[in-house]
């Protein structure tokens, strides 16, 4: 019998959440969580729950500018070290939007593990926003290199952590704003009093600071001033801006 060749795995985006813009301007890409170390292949379905209502949001909030929303499915669960499939396959993504829609600009918005995807791949040319929510982050060890943030320059960035998350330590997403803070000014932090690592207490504010960031970023709406005010306050301000009760039921000033 002829050995038959194991298929080569390959990242792929979801259909387009919503009804696809005939002429999109811009494009989101989300990326679900995943595992520190896994060679599997992610469960679809399960593994894009928890991006998908936030995908489908965002497909309305931007239909009229012409806004194409996907979710990343991956060739792996894990990160696996130094391979980082994840946000190679991120990368893959920022290219693959390129190679459909022209120059566009894409944003990268992660959960868990896909938010340490989207702030590592956030330098691709492409990218001019990263939205990374309770992202996972190594623990700071003296013997390695600290996770990367010179690739963010030049983009705006948003990271959302609960305080009480018992997943992904909220003060090592802190540590990380605080040095990219140092290379780009367009970088700012809210954080969800009493919330944990899905963001589920406050789902709807969580969602409302998603859209405003991610429109003003891709479309230049206006930012709402609680956003304002956090990029523009110097550190640590701007990046333990608490993230109010309620937020999104009034969005403008």
């Amino acid at each position: 019998m002829a050995h038959q060749a194991t298929p080569v795995r390959r990242a792929r985006l979801g259909r387009a959440l919503g009804p696809e813009p005939t002429a999109v301007s811009g494009v989101v890409l989300l990326l679900p969580g995943g595992d520190e170390e896994s060679a599997r292949r992610p469960s679809p379905m399960l593994a894009t729950a928890s991006v998908r209502a936030l995908g489908r949001r965002l497909a309305r909030a931007g239909r009229e500018e012409g806004l194409a929303t996907h979710v990343v499915h991956y060739r792996y669960r894990g990160w696996n070290g130094s391979e980082a499939h994840l946000a190679r396959d991120a990368s893959w993504a920022a290219d693959e939007a390129v190679r459909r829609y022209g120059d566009v600009p894409v944003c990268l918005a992660g959960l868990d593990m896909g938010a340490r995807a989207a702030l590592r791949a956030g330098g691709h040319e492409a990218v001019n926003s990263v939205l990374a929510m309770a992202p996972w982050l190594p623990e700071e060890d003296v013997a390695a290199s600290p996770e990367p943030v010179k690739q963010l320059a030049g983009r705006r960035v948003l990271i959302v952590h609960g305080t009480n998350d018992d997943v992904s330590d909220p003060e090592l997403s802190f540590r990380l704003a605080a040095r990219a803070k140092k290379a780009n000014r367009d970088v700012c932090r809210f954080e969800v009093h009493s919330d944990g690592h899905g963001l589920h207490q406050y789902r709807s504010e969580v969602q409302a600071l998603a859209e405003d960031f991610v429109m003003g970023a891709l479309f230049g709406r206006s930012f709402s001033r609680p956003v304002e005010d956090a990029l523009a306050a110097p550190p640590p301000l701007g990046l333990r801006m608490p993230l109010a009760a309620g937020f999104g039921k009034s969005l403008r000033r």
